[in-house]
């Protein structure tokens, strides 16, 4: 059996888990997810947790938020005016907006504070800070 390495792509299924127990994301229920190992697609966590997997292995990844989505960066979370919003948004904490950085990128953040006059945006990834443990099984190793 081969082992997988840098630069397969493989089909895993996962379950994620934050220090609770409670599950954020799983493909259990869906297809596995197909990925190519070294593109910077998964968490650098993730995927040293693969690599080396024969096909049918399982594993448990307990991954610190340094090799997740990283830590939280206060200077991610910022003050807009609510007049910054076009009028058709009613801004409420946990809704999701897109902003688009300078030079066209798109950037996901969401609402944790709303004010009077202003809303607190926070572009921080929402597991950032986060450890965090995936259940993992390699289903194929498709080249």
């Amino acid at each position: 059996m081969s082992k997988v390495k840098d630069g397969d792509t493989v089909k895993v299924h996962y379950t994620g888990k934050l220090e609770d127990g409670s599950v954020f994301d799983s493909s259990v229920s869906r297809d596995p997810l197909e990925v190519t190992l070294g593109e910077g697609k998964l968490i650098p966590g993730f995927e040293k947790a693969v690599v080396g997997l024969e096909v049918g292995d399982k594993t448990t990844a307990n991954i610190e938020s340094a090799d997740a989505y990283g830590e939280r960066r206060e200077d991610l979370e910022v003050t807009i005016e609510r007049e910054q919003l076009p009028e058709d948004i009613e801004p409420e904490v946990g809704m999701q907006l897109q902003l688009n950085q300078p030079n066209g990128q798109p950037v996901p953040v969401q609402i944790t504070k709303v004010e009077e006059e202003n809303i607190i945006i926070d572009a921080n990834h929402p597991l950032a800070g986060k450890d965090l443990t995936f259940d993992i099984e390699l289903i194929e190793i498709v080249n």
